[in-house]
């Protein structure tokens, strides 16, 4: 495997990146070619929306190619374009054998989330004293239990173990917290999303975890339920506000995540006609908002 190295202004990267994934790269990254240094460049966005910009005022573009004669051929091909100008190439080179397979598991050790409840790869032992265990590899799902997000719901399941209940899982998407909500016992758990790919690894991440689960699109979520999950982001949680809140029986619970520290106001805000929220925990700049019926 070869790597083509190119510098590029910002507002080249995106140009650049397009026709590198149109002549076969492998893949294309862009990092800050000031890193590290005084003119380093932050750029902040929300989990799983789009960045705010393509690249930094200087990016530096790696793309992979299988040969070397590709990535030559990707450099020969890109210098007489008018979108490459204010760009140049840095360089190709090989990069080194290694197992990725093994490299990559190395990096995802089992994650806790209390003493006796764990998110453990396939590729782990579960710890001593593990006694609920969620099986999810890192990389194969959408959540996988590594972001405060998911470990503030996944704690707040084990403080409130909705044991004989009926739990919606809003947003689903690997399902961990509809499995999690299994693993406390829960009788009866809807798990929807509105993307096919989420309900799909939602149906084989309970599989494997060996729980029962009803999994499909937002109109599978009828009716009101104990416990309502939902862990998205906060424009969409306080356009659901109504939605959300009507689905909670009484004396059932209402727990949001994918919120930030600054958003709490506009949630309480989105959320008070129809229920009184409160901060039930934060980690990391993000807060888990609960209320209850």
């Amino acid at each position: 495997m070869f790597e083509l190295r190119l510098m590029c202004p910002e507002d080249r990267v995106e140009a650049v990146s397009d026709a590198l994934d149109a002549l076969d790269a492998l893949s294309v990254s862009v990092e800050d070619a000031d890193a590290q240094t005084p003119a380093e460049q932050a750029l902040f966005g929300e989990p799983g929306m789009p960045p705010p910009k393509d690249g930094w005022l200087r990016s530096r573009v790696i793309a992979l190619f299988d040969t070397e004669a590709q990535a030559d051929e990707a450099a020969a091909l890109l210098q007489p374009q008018d979108f490459f100008a204010g760009c140049r190439i840095v360089g190709v080179q090989p990069v080194p054998d290694e197992d990725w397979v093994r490299l990559t598991q190395s990096q995802f050790a089992p994650v806790e989330i209390t003493p006796e409840f764990w998110i453990v790869p396939t590729w782990h032992e579960p710890p001593p004293g593990a006694t609920r265990v969620i099986r999810l590899d890192p990389g194969l799902a959408f959540g996988t239990g590594t972001h405060p997000t998911t470990r503030m719901c996944l704690r707040w399941l084990a403080a409130h173990p909705p044991a004989g209940r009926r739990v919606l899982d809003y947003g689903c998407g690997s399902g961990i917290l509809a499995i999690g909500a299994a693993k406390h016992g829960a009788s009866t758990i809807d798990a929807v999303d509105i993307d096919t790919a989420a309900v799909r690894a939602t149906e084989e991440n309970a599989q494997a975890n060996g729980v029962v689960l009803n999994a499909g699109l937002p109109d599978l979520a009828q009716g009101a339920y104990d416990t309502v999950l939902a862990n998205i982001l906060a424009t969409p949680l306080k356009v659901l506000a109504p939605l959300l809140c009507a689905h909670v029986a009484e004396g059932g619970h209402l727990v949001l995540a994918g919120i930030l520290e600054r958003q709490a106001d506009e949630l309480k805000a989105a959320y008070a006609p129809y229920l009184a929220l409160d901060v039930a925990d934060t980690q990391d700049g993000w807060i888990l908002m609960t209320a209850r019926r």
